[in-house]
């Protein structure tokens, strides 16, 4: 593992950190937030998945959690969004390739070799993370922004009893149903819809739901409305009983300033059930 940067930020420590991974066969980087309770403890996790075209940096940098996170105790992970580097496929669209890792192990070319999101974000990356920095393993929540908001419930309602919480920032939330989310699922898994489901959050919430809460904040004036499906994990969540909450924010759009604003309930919610 190879530091990159170290910045003092509300009493801690946000770094910057590259190593090699396993997982994507490439280096991969990611930020970690230590609040300052870290330097007598471990202290819980939450997990920040960002979205499409976006790298480890951006809800570093634009969501503002660290203020939050550092009051209640809380080390924040900010992953990237897929692996990079020479060697690595890439793509016109912005929608596949660098950038676009989708939270999928990829089977497909060119895709396969590398675009193992699934298991850098569910093995690789932890255990890199629980055997060098202070970090307790058994208090993790995870949440995330469109794309990010999408890995952090499905990964979340895959691996039960390893998050005690999650929440998502207009998650794209229906893929199968839409005609967007099927090039993508396609171009990666391949035409067999069967093992396109794992990575339906409405479908695992009809399917498994999770053990714990879930917050999900969508805005009322988001552009990509129709891609993201939001009433259809609304609908699957109210079916299911779900213990949860999801909220329609009237007059936010799709952008950072709407995660930026709703952040603190996010950081708080985690907060309830991470220090139990």
């Amino acid at each position: 593992m190879k530091t990159i940067s170290e910045n003092r930020c509300f009493g801690g420590v946000q770094g910057v950190y590259s190593h090699a991974s396993a997982a994507c066969a490439c280096d991969m980087t990611f930020g970690l937030f230590l609040p300052p309770q870290a330097e007598t403890g471990k202290v819980p996790v939450l997990w920040f998945l960002a979205g499409l075209t976006c790298t480890h940096e951006n809800a570093m940098v634009k969501a503002g959690a660290q203020a939050w996170a550092a009051d209640h105790g809380i080390a924040l992970v900010f992953p990237d969004t897929s692996p990079r580097g020479k060697g690595v496929a890439d793509d016109d669209d912005f929608a596949l390739g660098q950038g676009a890792g989708f939270y999928v192990n990829a089977t497909e070319k060119p895709w396969a070799p590398h675009f193992r999101m699934w298991d850098y974000i569910a093995n690789d990356l932890p255990a890199l993370l629980f055997n060098n920095f202070a970090l307790d393993e058994d208090a993790q929540g995870i949440t995330g922004h469109s794309m990010g908001g999408h890995g952090a419930l499905t990964l979340a309602m895959a691996h039960p009893g390893r998050f005690r919480s999650v929440s998502a920032f207009a998650p794209i939330a229906n893929p199968t149903e839409t005609d967007w989310g099927q090039v993508q699922l396609e171009a990666y898994l391949g035409p067999d819809r069967s093992t396109w489901a794992r990575h339906d959050a409405t479908l695992q919430m009809v399917e498994a739901g999770f053990d714990g809460p879930i917050l999900i904040d969508q805005g009322s004036d988001d552009q990509f409305l129709n891609n993201l499906r939001p009433e259809a994990l609304s609908q699957a969540m109210a079916a299911r009983r779900q213990d949860g909450v999801f909220r329609m924010q009237r007059g936010y759009d799709h952008s950072y300033f709407f995660v930026s604003t709703f952040m603190p309930d996010h950081v708080a919610f985690h907060a309830d059930a991470l220090l139990e």
